[in-house]
């Protein structure tokens, strides 16, 4: 009977605690959730809801005239293109590079590989901020500013040292039998690369590509140093140019917060899962 009762009791004390630590979750989802739906309402407020007392609650008037004046006169749509032109040639340049250099590392023997990587890898010390003023110097002298490429290239140097990293110490964990016997099989490197190798580091790839999208989309500093010309800006710097000099309205910032903030989002919800195993690989592997 005690034995009954001691079991009941362990029983009970189980679904109190997993009750607790859901109800601990859900408050947890809410608190991060909710600065989502307060820019989403955000977006659709005037000043004066904005500065009347009315911060958090919902808009008195759907005010959907912000996004029309965030894409028309506010010029989003030109940045959210310049945006995705940027951080797209970034992601394929960036994958490319990081893919073949970390082979050649890997997988080729050369006297000085190890130097190499050394060299990518002290990368990773480098702050960001430090490089600002040499760049600079560096892209006028080559007449690039005001270009993509003054955002690409420097976006595609920083993305390279993560990502062999992360690529190195996958490809240790691939077995080189599967490339020997390709090339027994009269293979040359450039098809074993391709046909064997590409397909297994895929998901390190995406876990590369992960990364280099969301360091370069919501990038601030370069864009808004390297950058003047209207029809080059990304959207960070044009949504911070919709602020006036004397007088700011805030709905349509919050309609291109929103506009900018949708892509991540969205790639989360349809890629959710294979944007949780890659990261998981890319961790475990690498």
């Amino acid at each position: 009977m005690n034995k009954n009762v001691n079991k009941t009791n362990k029983i009970g004390i189980k679904k109190i605690g997993f009750y607790f630590i859901e109800l601990i979750l859900i408050i947890w989802a809410i608190v991060q959730l909710y600065p989502l739906l307060w820019l989403f309402l955000f977006s659709f407020k005037n000043n004066n809801e904005i500065f009347g007392g009315n911060i958090l609650g919902l808009p008195h008037i759907w005010l959907w005239s912000n996004y029309i004046t965030a894409l028309s006169s506010g010029n989003v749509g030109r940045y959210f293109l310049n945006s995705v032109i940027v951080t797209g040639f970034t992601i394929i340049i960036s994958s490319v590079l990081i893919s073949t250099s970390a082979y050649a590392i890997v997988r080729m023997n050369w006297k000085y590989s190890k130097l190499v990587l050394t060299i990518f890898l002290t990368g990773l010390m480098v702050p960001i901020h430090a490089t600002l003023l040499p760049l600079f110097v560096v892209l006028k002298n080559l007449n690039i500013l005001n270009t993509y490429a003054s955002l690409i290239i420097p976006y595609v140097a920083f993305a390279l040292p993560m990502g062999i990293f992360i690529l190195t110490g996958f490809l240790y964990s691939i077995p080189k039998e599967l490339e020997e016997s390709a090339f027994l099989d009269g293979c040359n490197i450039y098809k074993a690369f391709y046909y064997i190798i590409l397909p297994l580091i895929r998901p390190a790839l995406s876990t590369i590509a992960i990364f280099t999208y969301l360091s370069s989309w919501n990038e601030l500093m370069f864009a808004n140093t390297f950058v003047n010309n209207d029809n080059i800006k990304t959207l960070t710097v044009g949504i911070l140019s919709l602020a006036g000099e004397y007088v700011t309205n805030w709905g349509p910032i919050g309609a291109g917060l929103v506009i900018a903030t949708l892509p991540t989002i969205l790639i989360y919800i349809l890629l959710s899962e294979q944007v949780q195993k890659s990261l998981i690989v890319g961790a475990v592997k690498g």
